[in-house]
């Protein structure tokens, strides 16, 4: 082979490499896309706000990877805990939201994540205490946090102390150790919003960022915003 032939067949598998590698990227960095989705547009009259209760779990305990940590929202029509993360919410519209956060933590890589932003007044209540920042460097740190990118919110959840943390999903708050963390926003107009888990937490992957933190239902999922 010529010269400018094997120039040419190098030129072309590194740019398949290169195209591998960011395709890892977006696979590791991204959720996934809109699945099955939990309907709140019925749960309440029109111009009323949405009541949404969602818990963080070490482990989801079931399913193609037990051991993954993950995200379950308590479905507005059954009450039962399910692990589906894509909410059809009006536009317009309050959302009172609260997150059961069972799972331990660690300090932050990048300390941004621990303020609270985005929400109404920027800020959150933890336990019953109003707070606009969460100080990872003490207590048992933060465990996750729940974001919506183009709302620009971000909500740090501090993580559980001791030993005796549930081991799979659901969760049970009267009888395991949690934090309890409570915010409201305002949903935007029509369309599909992603949110996700900012905090590296998929343990045994490319800076923790693979796993439950790149699969749709675990770390993250959609708002599916509606005109009512």
């Amino acid at each position: 082979m010529s010269k400018g032939g094997r120039l040419v067949v190098s030129l072309g598998l590194f740019l398949v490499a290169a195209a591998l590698v960011v395709w890892a990227v977006a696979v590791y960095l991204t959720p996934g896309t809109p699945g099955g989705e939990l309907n709140f547009t019925n749960t309440q009259a029109a111009g009323q706000p949405v009541n949404l209760t969602v818990q963080t779990v070490g482990s989801i305990g079931f399913g193609p990877h037990p051991t993954w940590v993950s995200y379950m929202t308590k479905d507005p029509a059954s009450g039962q805990w399910v692990q589906d993360n894509t909410w059809v919410l009006p536009a317009h519209t309050e959302v009172h939201m609260t997150i059961y956060q069972f799972d331990s933590g660690s300090p932050l890589r990048n300390q941004v994540w621990g303020q609270v932003e985005g929400t109404q007044g920027n800020s959150a209540t933890i336990n019953g205490k109003t707070v606009s920042v969460v100080n990872s460097n003490v207590g048992a740190g933060v465990g996750h946090t729940f974001a919506i990118p183009s709302l620009n919110l971000i909500v740090p959840l501090p993580g559980v102390t001791g030993n005796n943390i549930c081991g799979a999903g659901p969760c049970l708050a009267n009888k395991w150790p949690h934090n309890t963390v409570s915010f409201s926003f305002k949903t935007p107009g029509a369309g599909n919003y992603n949110w996700q888990c900012f905090v590296p937490c998929g343990l045994g992957y490319l800076f923790g960022n693979g796993g439950g933190m790149s699969t749709e239902n675990y770390m993250g999922g959609f708002l599916d915003v509606v005109a009512r």
